[in-house]
């Protein structure tokens, strides 16, 4: 792929979407951009409030689901990146009907786009939680879904249409599945937001079962590389798993935040554990190692930026929490 590319990039006003859509028109001075969100709850155009004015920067606010809006978008573009996705699995277990909306049928609708429109890559941002818990080692590209919650098991389902498109209607297309992201603009429902925000708060901070389910913890910026790479140099009708090695029990996590911001261990409340919660996620990320990618930042140092970042802008996360 070259750099002057037209890309749509779908879900673009949230969390991954937005960190994405700055790096590649701040790196890539011919890219050019469109984004296409619905701006549900997690949706924000605040997100990308510096970048709005940018000529090579474009804005619809719309439905996956709708496929007369992405065929509009679809019909002369040259990669399509799906961030688009119901993604919190408390929600999930709520109510599951969104997510198979989109997560699945969304999915479906511009996978037919970008058959209908001969584009030249699509690029389905996934998840580790579709391979399920493991105890011990790490899941490498070829093991089996196993998802617990009806939200990985949305994104599996995606996952299986997309490598559907590609065996049956050669569809250029590359499956993402990173860890658990972390960074700027994260929605404060998923822990380490939701963690620093109460704390900045004096707000007790919500930690599920003993603490002790492990993550690893990725930093947006370096899932941005590591698209960004993937757009350019993966290998089509091929799965790459992202991670960065640091595995965290949450309860490691809680106390880092605790420590940066000068606070008492008395904030943590345990509370009763998630259903279906997973014990343990880890990702073998050889494969896209050796197209020349590793982590950038540094855990801890990441993590430290990321508590300032909260601690600067309130004016972003204040209008989002009650």
């Amino acid at each position: 792929m070259d750099d002057d590319m037209k890309i749509l990039v779908t879900g673009g006003a949230g969390f991954i979407g937005s960190n994405f859509i700055r790096y590649m028109v701040k790196k890539h001075a011919d890219c050019e951009i469109i984004n296409l969100d619905k701006l549900t709850y997690a949706g924000n155009l605040d997100n990308l409030g510096d970048i709005e004015d940018n000529p090579r920067y474009g804005f619809y606010k719309g439905d996956i689901c709708e496929k007369s809006i992405v065929d509009d978008l679809s019909n002369d573009v040259d990669a399509i990146i799906n961030f688009a996705a119901e993604t919190h699995v408390d929600r999930s277990i709520i109510d599951a009907g969104n997510f198979v909306k989109t997560d699945i049928y969304g999915t479906y609708v511009l996978l037919e786009a970008a058959r209908r429109y001969d584009i030249k890559r699509f690029i389905q941002i996934s998840t580790d939680e579709v391979y399920g818990s493991i105890e011990e080692g790490s899941f490498n590209e070829k093991d089996c879904l196993n998802p617990s919650s009806p939200y990985s098991a949305s994104k599996a389902g995606g996952d299986l249409l997309v490598r559907s498109y590609s065996r049956t209607y050669g569809l250029p297309t590359i499956i993402i599945r990173s860890s658990n992201n972390f960074g700027p603009y994260q929605y404060p429902e998923k822990l380490i937001p939701l963690f620093i925000i109460n704390a900045i708060q004096n707000k007790p901070l919500p930690l599920y079962g003993d603490g002790t389910n492990v993550r690893d913890w990725l930093y947006v910026m370096d899932n941005c590389r590591a698209i960004d790479l993937l757009l350019h140099k993966g290998k089509v009708n091929e799965i790459y798993n992202v991670a960065s090695g640091n595995e965290r029990k949450n309860m490691q996590i809680t106390d880092l935040i605790l420590k940066k911001l000068d606070k008492a261990e008395s904030l943590i409340n345990f509370v009763e554990d998630r259903k279906g919660h997973d014990r343990r996620y880890s990702l073998n990320c050889e494969k896209i190692r050796e197209l020349g990618w590793t982590p950038k930042y540094e855990f801890e140092e990441a993590l430290i930026s990321t508590v300032d970042w909260y601690l600067e802008n309130e004016w972003w996360w204040k209008k989002l929490v009650r």
